[in-house]
């Protein structure tokens, strides 16, 4: 797996910000003076790709391309898959991505400006569709199984890794790389802060982001790249490959209701789900990580669902959003990896800023700080705009 995110730019750096609760959260000033009702944003360093990609290679990514370039460099090395390996096997990908914000604007400016759309260059019609991650990473990696780009608002990272494990149970493929990336510009999420959905609390940047807190008060955008790579066991086994983990279950279903508004009984059936197909029971998982994006309404119906299913079961529960803000089409591969580094080292990241339950919150067993623990089942769930639900269970490997 690779990660790149406002927790840190590899797997180590993000560990250590895991383990210390060290929000990536701040206030940024070009997004006051756009207009901005909210100014909060993580924060993710753009890469230096110079030395790392050609330039005919460059030009065609976009922002969220560039992170998902190098959570996927990372992967692969992690991996140990090399050029030649991949030259000699079908290697897939399934990316979650819904936006390619700026690109479009960049390119409508210019024929605005100028009325003359040859100046909008070659590489900007790769930079805007919404799957330019796929297709360029696919192009620079020389991928050659399935290559899709998995849309599903803040749960197509979920989707791409459930998709990819499904592909490779049924086998049709035998490597996937798999992921979500979400960009951070500030032309990105303003259509989401005209919805009023983002915290106001400016003053606090980094206890800004609360999920099931009882004064939370909206999101915090942010985003980065995440890559996981799934793998069929034979496969694994035959290269040498040193596993992290296996996807045991895939739950979704879609709520059918309210385009915006979240239900219970849509996230209940894709835990459900998730939980049958690992042949698993609530007792039976260690830790959740919760999508809790610090929304009043969006926190409160995750929390009875968590209750409904898990019932007296006291599984600790945090949302790493608390750290990173809601990393949207990236988040659901995202906290996969944040879940695999604690599962790696033995502990349960805190959901920071959690002082005061409300009535729904209170039902669950919130991690409030590091908590020492052996993890070998956890789940993670996702859910998005449309009523979109993906919920993941991953244990430790062991031979």
């Amino acid at each position: 797996m690779g990660i790149y995110s406002c927790l840190g730019k590899d797997s180590g750096e993000v560990r250590d910000s895991l383990y210390a609760g060290r929000s990536g959260i701040i206030l940024d000033p070009v997004r006051k003076e756009m207009g901005y009702r909210s100014g909060l944003t993580g924060f993710v360093e753009r890469p230096v790709l110079k030395g790392l990609l050609d330039r005919r290679s460059r030009i065609m990514l976009p922002e969220q391309g560039e992170y998902a370039y190098m959570a996927t460099l990372q992967a692969l090395q992690q991996a140990g898959i090399e050029e030649d390996y991949i030259h000699k096997h079908e290697i897939g990908i399934l990316y979650g991505n819904d936006s390619s914000a700026k690109p479009v604007i960049d390119a409508t400016d210019i024929m605005r400006e100028k009325k003359d759309n040859m100046l909008i260059g070659s590489a900007s019609v790769f930079q805007t569709l919404n799957s330019t991650i796929t297709m360029n990473l696919s192009t620079i990696f020389k991928l050659k199984g399935i290559n899709l780009t998995i849309s599903a608002a803040c749960a197509s990272g979920s989707h791409a890794i459930g998709l990819g494990y499904h592909l490779i149970k049924t086998g049709l493929q035998d490597c996937i790389v798999t992921g979500g990336a979400q960009e951070i510009n500030v032309y990105s999420m303003a259509t989401f802060d005209a919805l009023s959905a983002f915290s106001v609390r400016e003053s606090e940047p980094q206890k800004a982001s609360r999920p099931f807190d009882r004064s939370r008060d909206g999101l915090i955008p942010s985003g980065g790249g995440a890559s996981v790579i799934l793998e069929s066991l034979e496969s694994a086994t035959q290269r040498g490959a040193a596993i992290l983990g296996e996807v045991i279950g895939y739950g979704f279903s879609s709520n059918g209701e309210h385009i915006s508004n979240p239900t219970v009984s849509g996230p209940v059936r894709s835990l459900e789900m998730a939980l049958r197909d690992a042949g698993m029971s609530a007792r039976d998982i260690d830790y959740i990580n919760a999508h809790a994006t610090s929304t009043p309404a969006g926190d409160a119906s995750e929390a009875k669902a968590l209750c409904a299913v898990f019932g007296e079961a006291n599984v600790p529960v945090s949302s790493t959003k608390s750290m990173t803000g809601h990393e949207c089409w990236m988040a659901g591969a995202s906290e996969i990896v944040y879940s695999v580094l604690m599962m790696q080292n033995n502990f349960i990241a805190p959901n920071i800023n959690f002082e005061h339950p409300d009535e729904d919150s209170a039902q669950l067993n919130i991690v409030k700080t590091t908590t020492e623990k052996n993890i070998n089942v956890f789940l993670s769930n996702s859910f998005g705009f449309g009523g979109t639900n993906s919920s993941l269970v991953v244990r430790k490997w062991s031979k």
